[in-house]
């Protein structure tokens, strides 16, 4: 999944990923990641998603979409629950630039990952030299490109799932444990796609 292809070779400047994700926090849904190279010419605007309204971000996805090289990543529920939430964010991470590197056809210099840790090391197919930054998004543009494409990924398949689950509004909180969301659970239970992990989600199961 990607498009323009920045040049890679010698005097070429070096290849450097941004990834950020989605979705760690949430009582429902997927986790998504989104590995983003820059392009010539690259988005104005790129920041922090959570620094911009849902306007700007979705104007700004099919621009990078459109000027960079891009992966997702995308861990289901049953994942989440298996690996627990810190494993499945890895897994992500690495399923996006596994993405982004096999559309490249080349392995970039340097994976910058938001966040205090990277997947090197803890996932056995990350095989790329990684650097964790705290508040990459908004620090490396990179970075901040994927946060946006992550978000607005995740975002649009809540939007979708609300559709068959309509009691939780997905479509307004994307899972996340709101006042609304969490009567629902109480008042209808768990979903499929509810984190049968989080504890939240695990007492509403004990006194249904």
């Amino acid at each position: 999944m990607f498009c323009a292809t920045p040049e890679k070779g010698l005097g070429a400047a070096p290849l450097i990923v941004g990834v950020d994700e989605a979705g760690r926090g949430p009582l429902a849904g997927p986790v998504v990641a989104a590995a983003v190279v820059l392009c010539k010419p690259c988005p104005g605007g790129l920041n922090d998603s959570k620094k911009l309204s849902r306007l700007v971000r979705a104007e700004l996805e099919p621009v990078i979409k459109r000027r960079c090289a891009w992966g997702i990543g995308v861990v289901e529920v049953d994942e989440i629950d298996r690996l627990n939430i810190f494993g499945a964010t890895m897994l992500a991470m690495t399923l996006a630039v596994s993405r982004l590197v096999e559309a490249l056809g080349c392995d970039p210099d340097g994976v910058l990952v938001d966040g205090n840790l990277t997947p090197h090391g803890r996932r056995p197919e990350w095989r790329w030299p990684a650097r964790p930054i705290v508040g990459g998004d908004a620090r490396e543009k990179c970075i901040g490109a994927a946060s946006i494409l992550a978000k607005e990924h995740r975002d649009r398949m809540m939007r979708e799932a609300a559709a068959a689950h309509p009691h939780y509004g997905w479509e307004r909180n994307a899972g996340y444990g709101t006042a609304e969301h969490l009567e629902a659970l109480r008042t209808y239970g768990p979903s499929p796609l509810h984190r049968r992990s989080f504890a939240p989600v695990a007492q509403m199961e004990m006194f249904a």
